[in-house]
């Protein structure tokens, strides 16, 4: 990509994020061109005038845009752009009436004065000490803002980091990048260990400090949150953190990682806990992870204890007429599950593919409102609650609109102060669920109240941390109704009779793909990725329209991995080319939006 530079002047603002300071506006070159420019800022304002450096690129959508890697501020060299500036809304106190004065008074001098004498402008009519002292702070902030920014830029931090540098630390962004870099990996989303590293390194901070250790421990943690884990024996923490500490003439001392987890486990950034199954294994949470757990716990047990008054009568008597008048067929452990869910207060209706759990749920969710109940049902994404309301034909929605999720406060609005409205509450597709997901659910549940989970811990595990569903039934403290049965109808997928093979520690035998399929679970070998895209290029193009199937709805694509030539941005883009490519006649809807393409973790 060429680097290309554009001097000009902000001549309007099209959208800004207070939060990471990302900037659409309309930008006059010097050479009276207008054009779009996108980047993070610190702050705009119309007027200002800048020299720019970054690239060009063509927007699907929104056309030809400047996209913006660095800019600096042009100081005005006329007494027409002076006051222009002055009056751009970059200096509090000073409008257009007032920008004319000051610089009829001090000409093209106003930039030195305001740089070494500013108190000059009580020489300007309209000035006095208030607005004098508004104005001076107003013009070294903007100096400060300056001089942090260029800070930044020097130890390799990119302008967007540097914008939310500011925002997170405002005037003490240098001293406290100076004292801590490594306070950047815990604060700032985007920069890392690694990043905080080669800061501190140019600092001249040792590598065997402590705030290095203590930074390489977190890390080591905060990174296995992220491939889902709530916490890390201490070996391994150990290993982790000794590798990210290991430097080409420094090797990490294991002794000094323990003596720093003490220390973190006394100041509180850490939490230790001795494993019950392993005596003597010692396992460390970052807090948040362990409180979550522990909150699941305590919720569960308090949910658990609540006594729950049943008519046992009319359970049997309602149990019976259903399976004798109801047009689905229910089996032995089915009736049993219904039956305990009707009975307690928490259960977990769980088995693998086929074997009716969406069924078993619609039966209980009938005899809970016979029993004159209020049900709400739910699940961890819009696919699984769409499916969910279709099986049960009652209304389903996500977890985080059945526990009102604010966007703007990034909270949930249901919690133990105020419960879900529902006499009994069921949770779909549990095994998707996270920790910090179940931790709000569990609190949201009210103590009167009944919850169904329900879930295969063999299908789609959560994103974020924690096996949530698996550790539940492995706890042996709540009830749990195993489906184990296949059902006819299932048994004639593929499908569903691999997954339970593999469950198994069988081989499954899959067909090979041809034409002409005899089952609805194909295999296609590929030698390399490029391979693989054209496979599924004509999967989506010829195959499956021939099939009677229609690709632009009926096609969802599972990948492991972002990034890749078969990622999900690639394959995004493969997808959107067939499907809806772009033209000057058709609004264009963006790949994101016509396909659900998921990261899956690798099991």
């Amino acid at each position: 990509m060429n680097i290309e530079e554009l001097e000009g002047s902000i001549e309007s603002i099209v959208f800004t994020s207070t939060e990471t300071g990302f900037t659409v506006a309309r930008f006059q070159t010097v050479g009276k061109n207008l054009v779009t420019i996108v980047g993070s800022f610190i702050s705009l304002n119309l007027g200002q005038s800048l020299l720019l450096s970054g690239t060009w690129r063509t927007h699907s959508r929104y056309g030809l845009q400047f996209q913006v890697e660095q800019y600096s501020e042009v100081m005005p060299d006329s007494i027409a752009s002076l006051e222009a500036y002055l009056a751009s809304g970059a200096i509090q106190g000073v409008g257009s009436a007032i920008a004319k004065r000051i610089v009829d008074h001090f000409g093209l001098e106003t930039i030195e004065m305001l740089n070494t004498q500013i108190e000059r402008l009580r020489e300007v009519k309209g000035i006095n000490q208030a607005k004098l002292a508004l104005i001076r702070s107003s013009w070294l902030e903007q100096k400060q803002i300056h001089e942090i920014m260029m800070f930044l830029q020097n130890y390799g931090i990119g302008r967007s980091q540097a914008v939310k540098v500011f925002k997170r630390y405002g005037d003490d962004a240098i001293s406290t990048v100076s004292a801590n870099p490594y306070q950047l990996a815990v604060d700032i989303r985007g920069i890392g260990f690694h990043s905080a590293d080669g800061i501190a390194t140019q600092l001249g901070i040792a590598p065997d400090a402590d705030t290095r250790y203590r930074s390489a421990i977190l890390h080591s943690l905060r990174e296995a949150g992220r491939d889902g884990h709530c916490f890390l024996p201490q070996t391994t923490l150990i290993e982790k953190s000794a590798r990210l500490l290991s430097r080409p003439g420094y090797s990490a001392e294991p002794e000094r990682i323990e003596d720093q987890l003490v220390w973190l486990v006394a100041d509180g950034e850490l939490w230790v806990e001795e494993s019950r199954k392993y005596p003597g294994r010692m396992g460390y949470y970052l807090p948040a992870f362990y409180r979550a757990e522990c909150a699941i716990a305590e919720r569960l047990k308090v949910l658990l204890n609540q006594e729950l008054e049943v008519n046992y009568d009319f359970v049997e008597t309602w149990m019976q007429q259903y399976c004798e008048t109801s047009d689905l067929m229910l089996s032995v452990e089915q009736r049993q599950a219904v039956v305990l869910a009707a009975t307690q207060r928490v259960v977990i209706l769980t088995g693998g593919p086929g074997v009716g759990k969406s069924h078993t749920t619609r039966a209980i969710v009938e005899l809970w409102e016979a029993m004159g109940k209020q049900v709400r049902l739910a699940s961890p994404t819009g696919r699984a609650a769409r499916r969910l309301s279709e099986l049960s034909q009652r209304e389903a929605c996500t977890l985080h609109r059945l526990l009102e999720y604010d966007p703007r406060s990034g909270y949930f609005q249901r919690d133990e102060t105020r419960t879900i409205k529902a006499d009994c509450v069921v949770i779909d597709e549990f095994s998707m669920t996270d920790l910090f997901l179940a931790n709000a659910l569990f609190k949201a549940i009210s103590i009167k109240a009944q919850l169904l989970i329900v879930g295969d811990v063999d299908q789609l595990p959560s994103v974020g941390p924690g096996a949530v569903l698996r550790d539940l039934i492995a706890s042996e403290q709540v009830p749990v109704v195993r489906l184990t049965q296949v059902w006819r109808q299932a048994q004639s997928s593929a499908i569903i009779c691999h997954a339970h093979a593999l469950n198994q520690g069988e081989v499954p035998e899959i067909e090979r793909f041809s034409p002409t399929p005899e089952s609805d679970c194909l295999w296609i070998p590929s030698h390399s990725p490029q391979h693989g895209i054209q496979c599924i290029q004509q999967l989506i193009s010829e195959t499956i329209p021939q099939l009677g199937f229609n690709a632009f709805n009926d096609v969802q694509i599972l990948c492991p991995m972002i990034k890749g030539e078969v990622g999900t941005k690639a394959l995004n883009i493969m997808a959107q080319a067939l499907l809806n490519p772009p033209n000057d006649k058709t609004i264009e809807v963006q790949a994101e939006e016509l396909f659900g393409l998921y990261d899956l973790q690798m099991v």
